[in-house]
């Protein structure tokens, strides 16, 4: 009780600085990325060092109060150096470029803009100071500074049988038989590796569904008790060492995992596990409008460890203040949660859950949207050159997604519409000229000495979108792109990143058909109500689901099936060219699908085409 005590009143005495924005960086003058300060540091002989930071990260503090205040670090900066400091979430472009040295991840260029020193994590002063000086004496790019891989794409897009069966062995040697979870050092659910597995256990693989269910239950560790919602990761190799920032997208592809292991599973836990993540968002990460914001801090003090916070009580934490909360609102996080709050919905058929996806979607489409059916990132800068919120490829597959998720949950041909529209506007502003896949941003743009690359994860939503909605509309054009994806991520260095997972769900979904359910009758019936509440329902995170009411709708977007007109509502299921004998009450459907032939189950596992 007395070390309680003690904690508690040393972070009362600093929980009111923890609310206020961080201080700058003593005696330093920080610059926003653009061109104009490499023009500077081409007239001055300067060097160029970026601090790519995130908000919410413990480490990112502790340099800006220790290493970027230490005087000797401060004075050969000064002397020597142009700075800029971005926080990584308003950078997409940034972000996916340096991923892999952050955050902080701190770089240094010359003038020319041409890289000499690329660093990950926390620095401290005198390694600083020692990078800092070896930098001015011989100014030629370290070994940090590699070349850039040359791709060579495949004219196909497609996995190669050796290439595929590489990827099969290292997604089950990447998985801790010990600990669960993929990967070794950090502990997380890899939202991929484990839809993968819940794919393949659908279609009758015993193993894969031990070890997505195992990495389901050990992350239930990392749910915060008082609040809800996800902490990002835990260190170590185990799950007892959490880093405490909770960002949207940890949020989002937790709660979208957790609600569809529900429907598969039918496990209690893993609704406790949506619902407690949903009501963090609910509590800290809504606006007042229904957009989300972006995230809530590791610290309660920016740069001392939080752990006994953390370990407090609701009561006890609000006493001494709530960690700084990033109320940014970007098009990307608020099309991960959207997508998510979609998933839940099907999932329990709880009406509030719908609400708030529609009610994000129509601000950002109403405060982000742009002509041609793309959104921007950010708030557009009064003067219209604010660059950090120019399109985005991350934003607008996003929402294309959620736009996409929003028509399959409720028949509702605006959402689908949106979705085509963002898809065409992906295609003419992001492909990637003589090359393949997606760029991360829509151009090179006028502040920025960096040409935009394409980024693995974001190219796996563009063809997982873009392959589901070619099967909603039959346009052969949404094909193209999926398959323009697939080329990128069927290059061996980029396929052969880990997880493995990654390509192999795209190659899987790219070469099968999803599980096609249409449910016909008036939209005004209960009983065709309650059989697309219980399509819906029905597991599956790969599913074409539709309904189809010729009173009031016209013909289905894609008419690739024929079914009659009957005296009352009735569930179809549709797959492999053939289709059921119609259902007519909801407890037909899970005995319909679940009875699969011995070859579908097998072609399923293999990821071949049906």
């Amino acid at each position: 009780m007395p070390r309680i005590f003690a904690i508690l009143l040393l972070l009362a005495a600093l929980s009111v600085s923890a609310q206020q924005p961080p201080a700058a960086a003593h005696s330093l003058t920080w610059n926003p990325w653009s061109q104009a300060v490499f023009a500077q540091a081409r007239r001055e002989h300067r060097f160029v060092l970026l601090d790519l930071e995130a908000v919410w990260c413990h480490w990112c503090h502790v340099m800006d109060e220790t290493t970027y205040k230490d005087p000797k670090v401060a004075q050969l900066l000064s002397s020597r150096y142009l700075l800029i400091k971005v926080d990584q979430d308003s950078r997409p472009d940034l972000s996916n470029r340096y991923e892999d040295y952050g955050w902080p991840a701190t770089i240094v260029f010359a003038a020319d803009g041409s890289e000499i020193v690329k660093r990950q994590g926390y620095l401290a002063p005198d390694e600083m100071a020692s990078m800092l000086q070896a930098i001015i004496d011989d100014p030629s790019p370290g070994p940090s500074v590699e070349p850039e891989t040359r791709l060579i794409f495949p004219a196909n897009a497609a996995l190669t049988p050796s290439l595929r069966d590489e990827l099969r062995k290292d997604f089950l040697a990447g998985y801790d038989q010990q600990h669960a979870s993929w990967g070794f050092r950090q502990k997380l659910l890899d939202w991929d590796s484990v839809e993968y597995s819940m794919q393949l256990a659908q279609a009758g693989d015993k193993n894969a569904e031990h070890m997505a269910r195992e990495t389901l239950r050990q992350q239930l560790r990392l749910l915060d008790p008082a609040w809800g919602g996800v902490y990002q990761y835990s260190t170590d190799g185990d799950w007892n060492k959490p880093h405490f920032e909770k960002i949207m997208q940890m949020q989002a592809e937790n709660l979208r995992i957790y609600a569809l292991a529900y429907e598969q599973w039918d496990d209690p836990e893993y609704l406790r596990a949506a619902t407690e993540i949903h009501r963090f968002v609910q509590t800290f990460l809504t606006s007042p409008q229904g957009a989300f914001y972006t995230s809530q801090d590791a610290d309660l003090v920016q740069g001392q460890h939080s752990a006994d916070y953390f370990a407090l009580d609701n009561a006890a934490r609000r006493q001494l203040g709530v960690p700084r909360v990033d109320k940014h609102i970007y098009a990307r996080e608020n099309g991960w949660m959207i997508a998510a709050l979609a998933a839940l919905y099907g999932a329990t058929g709880n009406q509030q859950y719908l609400s708030e996806a529609q009610r994000s979607a129509a601000w950002i489409m109403q405060n982000r949207g742009l002509a041609g059916g793309g959104f921007r990132h950010g708030a557009q800068a009064a003067n219209h050159s604010n660059d950090a919120n120019r399109p985005y490829l991350g934003d607008n597959v996003a929402m294309a997604r959620a736009f996409l998720a929003l028509y399959a949950v409720t028949a509702d041909r605006q959402w689908l519409a949106q979705a085509e529209a963002t898809a065409h506007f992906i295609d003419k502003d992001f492909r990637a000229p003589q090359a393949a896949g997606y760029l991360t941003a829509a151009h090179k743009a006028a502040s920025s000495p960096s040409i935009p690359q394409q980024q693995r994860d974001e190219n796996l939503m563009v063809l997982r979108f873009a392959n589901l909605l070619g099967h909603f509309t039959g346009m052969p054009e949404y094909r193209t792109i999926a398959e323009n994806a697939m080329r990128y991520l069927a290059a061996g260095p980029i396929a052969r990143r880990l997880p493995a997972a990654t390509v192999l769900l795209a190659d899987r979904e790219l070469n099968s058909v999803p599980l096609h359910l249409t449910v016909v009758g008036r939209k005004g019936d209960l009983a065709a109500q309650e059989l697309f509440r219980s399509a819906a329902r029905y597991p599956s995170s790969y599913k074409r689901l539709e309904w189809w009411d010729n009173s009031s709708d016209g013909p289905l977007p894609n008419p690739d099936v024929k079914y009659p007109q009957l005296s009352k509502a009735a569930l179809f299921i549709c797959t492999n060219r053939t289709c059921s004998t119609p259902i007519f009450q909801a407890q037909e459907l899970k005995n319909k699908v679940d009875r699969p032939s011995a070859s579908a189950r097998a072609s399923a596992v293999a990821g071949t085409k049906n």
